[in-house]
């Protein structure tokens, strides 16, 4: 005859059980969890507030408010006198914990003039593309970088590029052109950000869209960029591309009137993947 089970045999047989069962199911849970990427695209004109004073700490501040995993920053100095000599792509780097990736245009006062991508994954490998001059030399800074999700090891590759075009609309369509080319043959999901200066009906922005594939989502809210404290017109965007690669949760122009003259614009993204019935390809 059988013994009847004891309450403590009993309890010892649930915690056994859930001890087994938790870290795999915890496992499994964040396996299943969407890949979600957060962007920031902003130009922070060498970190000068509408109060006329210098201030990184201020930039990082607004920065981490929203907690993106990737930033695009226009209107970098690097070791420039106008700025103290500071390294500014580093030092943002060391207040918001994201590596720092510096692309410059060219010399200015004695150091570098370019942009600057911040990010939190880690990153496969990164590349400061000329792009067709304009009345000051512009690049596209482009980051591949890797997904990850908290507490699992590997994620989709995804290539995030910051650009700031200038300076006539001649000149930006043809810095968009070769945007174009360049990204023409990735294979990889592309997201595109920065300062456009040009508005959503430009030519700029139809070629991206009709000849580069991009999609450029609506914002949510007030769609204004510039200027940063009586906002007037859209200027600054972020695109993606393919369509099908991603579902959008947030969009939206961050309301920050005084540490740059730009505001920043975040957007929130799903990976989707390429083919729903399998999982997202990883890196190897």
């Amino acid at each position: 005859m059988g013994r009847t089970p004891t309450l403590s045999s009993v309890l010892s047989c649930g915690l056994a059980a859930l001890f087994l069962q938790g870290p795999t199911h915890a496992v499994a849970q964040v396996e299943n969890e969407p890949e979600v990427v957060r962007i920031l695209a902003y130009n922070i004109k060498h970190g000068l507030g509408m109060d006329g004073n210098v201030d990184l700490e201020r930039v990082a501040a607004v920065i981490r408010s929203v907690d993106p995993d990737v930033v695009t920053l226009q209107e970098i100095d690097s070791v420039t006198s106008r700025t103290g000599l500071e390294d500014q792509a580093t030092r943002l780097g060391e207040l918001t914990g994201m590596q720092a990736m510096f692309g410059g245009f060219m010399d200015y006062r004695g150091g570098r003039y370019g942009m600057a991508v911040l990010c939190r994954y880690p990153v496969v490998e990164w590349q400061n593309h000329r792009l067709p001059d304009g009345a000051e030399p512009r690049s596209a800074l482009a980051a591949r970088v890797e997904v990850l999700k908290p507490g699992y090891g590997q994620g989709p590759q995804l290539v995030v590029v910051g650009v700031h075009l200038y300076a006539n609309a001649e000149e930006r369509l043809a810095q968009a052109g070769r945007i174009v080319e360049l990204f023409a043959n990735e294979e990889a999901p592309v997201v595109l950000a920065g300062d456009f200066n040009s508005l959503p009906e430009s030519p700029v922005l139809q070629l991206l869209e009709s000849e580069g594939g991009w999609f450029r989502p609506a914002k949510e809210g007030q769609a204004f960029t510039f200027p940063s404290e009586t906002p007037d017109r859209e200027i600054d965007f972020i695109l993606f591309r393919p369509g099908s690669r991603f579902t959008v949760r947030e969009h939206r122009v961050v309301e920050e009137t005084v540490a740059s003259d730009h505001r920043p614009v975040l957007l929130e993204l799903e990976l989707v993947p390429a083919d729903p019935t399998v999982p997202l390809e990883t890196t190897q």
